[in-house]
């Protein structure tokens, strides 16, 4: 099953658009995990299997396991999820951006190393950039639009012409242009419910992963409004710290497993 219809399934399955990051620190890991080799592992274990029926996605971020050598254990958290908790689709974000040639290897270690459905990409070096990861159909491919951060908007808020701002030019190019496979969704922060509008009126049902709620600030009112689909779906909106760390004691999974069932009807009261 492709990325795309992987997702869509979730959707309908846990009536659900939320997406869990992965963003294991160990400075923050319950005491009876602190030492272990595997604790990265057994942490996002625990959390994974105490949200997996709440959730649309998964999202990893590579920084957290690369920074302290536990690729292995990326490895081994992406192959229990679709073991344990198939068809919930895990999305790689690592938000590659390089050459053809180079791009070549990133979507092998994304793809084949590490199996992941998907992989955040940023695409300001252009098509050539990401065509690497469009060779592979049945993967998802997520493009940076307009980003949560404050900084975003020295780039993406730019006028490139007739009025057109740099993040809805992105916008309009992977919609009509680069997802000629129909696997593309793009990435746009919640922190800008206007610009989530406007990504969607250019961009019709495309897929929309959008971070930013919670510990960022992004209010889900206005993001499930903006983004939405007229299906009520359409959507992957992100968080990471505030259900990882919800809790900072042995019952950390019961308590992440609380903060995502409040996230995912919170956001499904404005679908």
């Amino acid at each position: 099953m492709t990325f795309i219809a992987s997702l869509a399934a979730a959707w309908q399955k846990n009536d659900s658009l939320l997406c869990v990051g992965l963003d294991p620190d160990p400075a923050r890991f319950p005491a009876h995990l602190k030492g272990r080799d595997d604790a990265i592992f057994e942490f996002c274990k625990g959390i994974v299997d105490a949200t997996a029926d709440l959730v649309c996605s998964f999202k990893p971020q590579i920084a957290y396991f690369a920074a302290r050598r536990a690729e292995d254990q990326l490895e081994a958290l992406i192959a229990h999820i679709h073991a344990k908790h198939p068809g919930i689709p895990v999305i790689l974000d690592a938000k590659r951006g390089d050459i053809g040639s180079t791009a070549e290897q990133y979507a092998v270690e994304s793809f084949e190393r590490f199996k992941a459905d998907a992989i955040t990409v940023n695409p300001y070096m252009g098509r050539d950039s990401v065509e690497p990861y469009l060779a592979w159909p049945d993967k998802g491919v997520i493009l940076l639009c307009r980003t949560s951060n404050p900084g975003g908007s020295d780039l993406q808020f730019l006028d490139v012409g007739g009025g057109e701002k740099l993040f809805e030019r992105v916008a309009r190019l992977v919609a009509t242009e680069w997802n000629t496979t129909g696997q593309c969704a793009l990435v746009v922060g919640a922190t800008f419910p206007a610009e989530i509008a406007r990504v969607r009126e250019l961009t019709g049902t495309l897929p929309l992963l959008v971070p930013g709620i919670g510990a960022q600030g992004g209010d889900i009112e206005a993001t499930v409004k903006a983004g939405k689909t007229l299906g009520g779906t359409g959507l992957m909106i992100n968080s990471s710290r505030a259900i990882l760390y919800a809790g900072q004691g042995g019952d950390y999974a019961d308590a992440a497993r609380q903060a995502a069932l409040e996230t995912r009807d919170a956001i499904n009261r404005y679908r």
